[in-house]
């Protein structure tokens, strides 16, 4: 016994890797990033100190040191040993520069025209065209400056202002850090867009509509009218009701724009009648919704009805011939018999197909991008807009991670009010033995 259950847990291991690395993995790293800033302009890993006019107007604005940002925005000259030996190694004359070292060494100078008078008044009295190199190499501006880490920067922000506080190192260390940090603001971001609600209202009405005309109702439809029909000519109506699951999606979605574009099979025929040609998928924002609904509908139809089916077809078929013969009708059959042992699928299509519906992408990417302006923008589609693919170049990934998690929250609250629905508990209960 001990070696069986050995035995299955070596072979469950493989699987169970999968399920980590390719389920569970994705969506820890998903929580984690939607706490994060991440974005094309922080990167993934670790980020710099970059100085720039921005960061000095945030410096400003958000932390209200006006003075601060102007003195370090401002060019200051600051006589050192790093200005010396850039002076040596342009072949200064050493009297001029035995003179900076000597006399001003240390000294700090607000403006450049300061800093050339005391250059000009040296013994060795310098030339117009040397004085402005020389100045230029002891600028210490830190506007457009970039530091690989925080003491830099101090450093460099110290030798302008040497009574820099710890206050105002702070507030300089945190606008001017161009990496990823821990935060919160996703989630408060994204419970104050009114574009928020507008996707939501989307994705419900998206996956209401689906999933109740189409992946249950309709599917279910089609299996009890197959039910009923021969079994051969059964078989293959089905099998033409799933080849739109087994189609490759690109395939699939460029035969729905052959008959809805402007040069597609309703314009040529509707061209008969005296109807310009227009794009019928993308004319309206109505038009859209009703092609991307039967879009994904027919493929979710295709999988409930397979599964419907073959739950009809475990009834034993002794309960139909009894109906039969007590002259039931088919829709009593249905509604007595049929439906009462479809609990199990019901349960299962509903909250897989809602779960599908919810993450729902390649269709209506495919088809209408989220257009027309928006209309048909779903949750899914809109996680990947912002976190992967955008017109405006700027992908942020913690606040695409933020969204992303939003729908694992909404699909896991779905699946246990399903579960609550149908009385799980009660469907999973063993059955009563009679003797």
């Amino acid at each position: 016994m001990n070696s069986s259950k050995g035995l299955g847990i070596v072979l469950l291991m493989p699987a169970l890797m999968l399920v980590v690395l390719f389920f569970l993995a994705p969506v820890v790293l998903t929580a984690v990033f939607a706490f994060t800033n991440m974005s094309t302009a922080t990167g993934i890993t670790g980020g710099a100190y970059q100085v720039s006019p921005g960061t000095l107007r945030v410096l400003s604005d958000r932390y209200g040191m006006g003075e601060l940002a102007e003195r370090l925005g401002q060019p200051t000259y600051i006589v050192d040993e790093e200005g010396l030996a850039a002076l040596e190694e342009m072949g200064i004359e050493p009297g001029i520069i035995a003179g900076l070292r000597d006399d001003h060494l240390g000294e700090t100078y607000s403006s450049r025209r300061e800093f050339e008078r005391e250059i000009r008044d040296l013994p060795d009295r310098p030339s117009t065209r040397t004085v402005k190199q020389i100045s230029a190499e002891f600028s210490r501006s830190l506007a457009n400056a970039r530091f690989r880490n925080a003491g830099a920067l101090v450093a460099a922000a110290e030798a302008i202002d040497p009574d820099l506080g710890d206050a105002e190192k702070d507030a300089l260390l945190d606008a001017t850090y161009t990496g990823w940090t821990w935060t919160t603001d996703n989630f408060r971001r994204l419970a104050s867009s009114p574009q928020t609600t507008r996707v939501l209202l989307n994705t419900v009405f998206f996956v209401a509509l689906t999933l109740t005309l189409f992946n249950t109702g309709f599917a279910m439809l089609l299996a009890i009218t197959t039910h009923y029909i021969p079994e051969r000519p059964a078989g293959i109506f089905r099998i033409i009701w799933f080849l739109p699951r087994i189609s490759p999606a690109v395939i699939y979605v460029l035969l729905w724009k052959w008959l809805a574009w402007d040069t597609g099979f309703i314009s040529a025929f509707l061209d008969n009648f005296g109807v310009r040609p227009r794009n019928w998928m993308l004319g309206s924002a109505t038009n859209a919704w009703v092609f991307v609904i039967l879009i994904n509908g027919f493929v979710g139809a295709s999988m409930g009805m397979v599964i419907f089916a073959s739950a009809i077809k475990a009834i034993p078929q002794s309960l139909f011939h009894a109906a039969s013969v007590d002259g039931a009708y088919r829709w009593q059959q249905v509604r007595h018999i049929i439906l009462p042992h479809l609990k199990w699928p019901i349960l299962f299509v509903t909250c897989y197909q809602t779960l599908s519906l919810l993450t729902a992408i390649d269709h209506i990417l495919l088809s209408t991008d989220g257009g027309p302006g928006g209309a048909t923008e779903v949750w899914s589609l809109w996680v990947y807009h912002t976190a992967l693919n955008n017109y405006a170049g700027n992908l942020q990934y913690g606040y695409g991670a933020a969204m992303a998690l939003v729908l694992v929250i909404i699909g896991v609250v779905l699946s246990l009010i399903y579960l609550r629905l149908f009385n799980y508990n009660a469907l999973i209960i063993k059955p009563r033995i009679e003797h």
